[in-house]
């Protein structure tokens, strides 16, 4: 709606995971640095979690933006999967076929076939990654289905490269007694922490150039310091408060973005966001 008031392009505070807007600050590139290396070195098993909104996926998208044509990627977004669902989605992903010979579908037959696929890649000289989103919601048997495949390999490197990415109770998952061997496996960890004032400042500044708009629109510092108090620093509440300053601003002429207009956007978006903690009352008075 004010995208063309502004001079802009397109929203620059769209809630999707867009990779062209992802924020090189130094925790989401140390984020995306940990996928390139523990994909590029075969590590096997690496994790990604944080808080809601935080960036993960939008990391995961940058991060399978920037691959090559060498490596066959799956990426798994349904969770919420039985082990059986689980090798019936990678064969689908992957595009393997099980080979029957008048028999049923079994287990067995989903993992030799599997095998079987990775191993064609390796000697074509490609790489395979797996990748799950959500993954705290996975069951113990899931979890203990995948590090099963970890287990194809040669005598000198894995096959696949399992990527498990999830809010911070898959921490707490992984540490159970039942899961210890999985966690041992993981080598290559990135927890993504939410951003402070000055990052919060740049990926507005971000997202406004990659918009277009970089220069059009003015955010005071005081609102700056407002939208991260009550965004607590997570980048999908920022956009949020932000699409919903702009809009406010756009509604009054206006092209500034102050104190008074992301109070008013608080207010519009609904008791949900937390008043800030005791050290940013200063600002609200």
């Amino acid at each position: 709606m004010y995208a063309a008031y502004y001079g802009l392009k397109e929203n620059p505070f769209n809630l999707s995971p867009d990779p062209r807007y992802f924020f090189p600050g130094h925790r989401h590139q140390e984020a995306l640095n940990h996928l390139v290396y523990g994909v590029r070195e075969k590590k096997g098993f690496i994790l990604l979690t944080g808080d809601v909104g935080t960036g993960k996926t939008t990391v995961c998208r940058s991060f399978l933006a920037g691959l090559d044509d060498t490596t066959t990627t799956a990426l798994i977004f349904n969770s919420f999967l039985s082990e059986m669902e689980l090798l019936e989605t990678l064969a689908q992903e992957f595009g393997f076929e099980i080979s029957l010979n008048g028999g049923e579908k079994t287990r067995k037959r989903y993992l030799d076939a599997l095998n079987d696929f990775l191993l064609r890649n390796f000697i074509a000289g490609r790489n395979t990654v797996l990748l799950i989103d959500e993954a705290q919601n996975l069951s113990h048997g899931v979890l203990e289905q995948i590090r099963m495949l970890s287990n194809l390999e040669t005598e000198r490197e894995k096959l696949i490269q399992i990527v498990l990415i999830g809010q911070p109770e898959l921490r707490d998952l992984l540490l159970l007694p039942v899961l210890r061997q999985l966690n041992e496996r993981i080598t290559v960890r990135y927890h993504l922490e939410s951003l402070d004032l000055n990052h919060v400042r740049a990926y507005i500044e971000h997202r406004l150039s990659v918009g277009g708009g970089r220069g059009r629109i003015k955010f005071t510092p005081f609102a700056y310091r407002l939208i991260h108090a009550y965004s607590q620093g997570v980048p999908r509440r920022i956009n949020a408060i932000c699409d919903r300053c702009l809009l406010i601003a756009y509604a009054r002429d206006g092209f500034a973005v102050d104190g008074k207009t992301v109070k008013d956007a608080i207010k519009d978006m609904g008791p949900h966001y937390r008043r800030p903690k005791r050290r940013f009352f200063k600002f609200l008075d």
